[in-house]
Parts: structure tokens; C-alpha cells; sequence
């Protein structure tokens, strides 16, 4: 037996993304952002409001970051997310922030995130709010890399968000291998 819910925006896992970017006066912002995923070899789609300062920020300066929230840095992570970047300059400062300067695009790097996607701007609707970026770089800090120089989910701690439970989630333990595991069914 099965329950119908209706068209809702419940996926899982939804990576929780923390999205960084300049604004007229090179002052860093940032804002939690909860859908999106990979839509292409190396295009992330994410759905943000116009009204966010981020946004704002993004269209003027056509660069982002994107980094991956985390277990540890989970309250400043939903704090970007409640607060407004037009309503609070010190975000950042609150939220216990610093950040560098990405290499290859014109944004920050949220220093105490360890993972980004470095993003130029491809496109904008206002109208749904879909915004369309293409992966220019990955930065990872070496701190939540195995030993074989690959990120380690376990050291990156990434949280999902459950859009049903408003709730924050860790990943769990590997049950099986992509792309292989499968083929005993051949």
C-alpha cells in the first residue's frame, strides 16, 4: 500500500549548498540553499528566489561558489539560510565566517567549508527562479582527503536536508559500489 503526498520538493538526499558570491562593493554574502543538484557534465541548477542579496550578487558579478555544508559548520550553514544579507551586513561575521578569494572565478571561498564548486554564471529565470551554473573548478581542502588524495565523505561530513521532516541529516555508511554491484544481475 502506498500514500499519495501530491507534487511536493522531496528528493533524497538534497545536498544543503552554500551559496557565496561578491557583492557592488566586494563584500562577501552567502545563502543556504537546499534544491539543486548536477544537471549536465558540469552544470549545477539550483532554484533561488530574486529577492536574496546572493542573487543579486550573482547576476551582477555572473561567479559563485558553492560549497558543501557539513555536520560541523550546520548552525552558521541554516543560519545563512534564515537571515538576509539585505537586512544584515554582518552576516558573515555572524555566522563565524572568512573567506578567500576563489582562483578561478570572481567569488569567495567560505574558508571553513571545505568543499566548493567554483561557478560562472550561465543563466537566470526570474520568473521560477532557476539559476544555472557551470562547474569551473572544484577546490577541497587536503584536510577531507583519503589517503589516495580523493575527498573522504566520512572527513567532509556533508548534511542533506529532509524537506520533509525540516530536519538536517548526515550521511550514512556504504551499502554497495555504483556501477558494479549491479552486474551480478547480468
Amino acid at each position: 500500500m502506498r500514500k499519495n503526498f501530491e507534487a511536493k520538493p522531496w528528493t533524497y538526499p538534497q545536498p544543503v549548498f552554500i551559496l557565496a558570491s561578491y557583492d557592488e562593493n566586494g563584500a562577501p554574502d552567502a545563502m543556504n540553499a537546499a534544491w539543486g543538484g548536477i544537471s549536465g557534465g558540469t552544470e549545477l541548477t539550483m532554484c533561488i528566489g530574486a529577492r536574496h542579496k546572493t542573487t543579486a550578487n550573482i547576476l551582477a558579478r555572473k561567479a559563485f561558489t558553492v560549497s558543501m555544508a557539513t555536520a560541523e559548520q550546520m548552525v552558521a550553514c541554516d543560519y545563512v539560510g534564515i537571515v538576509s544579507g539585505n537586512d544584515t551586513a554582518d552576516k558573515m561575521e555572524k555566522a563565524g565566517w572568512h573567506t578567500t578569494k576563489a582562483e578561478h572565478v570572481d567569488a569567495p571561498l567560505i574558508d571553513e567549508l571545505p568543499m566548493a564548486l567554483e561557478c560562472r554564471l550561465v543563466s537566470y529565470d526570474p520568473e521560477n527562479g532557476h539559476m544555472v551554473g557551470q562547474i569551473v573548478n572544484i577546490s577541497v581542502d587536503e584536510d577531507v582527503l583519503d589517503g589516495e588524495g580523493k575527498i573522504d565523505p566520512e572527513k567532509l561530513q556533508p548534511i542533506t536536508f529532509d524537506p520533509v521532516h525540516n530536519t538536517y541529516r548526515k550521511l550514512g555508511e556504504v551499502v554497495g559500489q555504483a556501477f558494479q554491484d549491479g552486474a551480478k544481475l547480468k
